[in-house]
């Protein structure tokens, strides 16, 4: 299920306040800072910190590369100055 636009441009993790990749296919928001995944159930984001996953080394690497490979969109990237998933992650 598709997010609103808006909705995609104004979404932070909870945690860190940073962006999130948006994995439309797999109904996620990522934060490759904290390796945290946030479900989205029916159209809605549940950014609850105690209901989000932890995501480990293996499954980090594969987001990461799908998002690079995929051109993944980025919460507010729009308002960054079009900042990509190739910038989410620290090397």
């Amino acid at each position: 299920m598709t997010l609103d636009p808006l909705l995609i441009e104004v979404l932070a993790c909870p945690i860190d306040k940073g962006p999130l990749l948006w994995f439309e296919d797999e109904e996620i928001l990522y934060n490759p800072r904290l390796k945290r995944s946030y479900v989205v159930r029916d159209g809605i984001p549940v950014m609850l910190i105690d209901e989000s996953s932890e995501v480990g080394d293996s499954e980090h690497d594969r987001l990461i590369a799908k998002a690079k490979s995929e051109n993944v969109p980025e919460t507010g990237s729009n308002a960054r100055g079009g900042k990509g998933p190739t910038d989410a992650s620290p090397s």
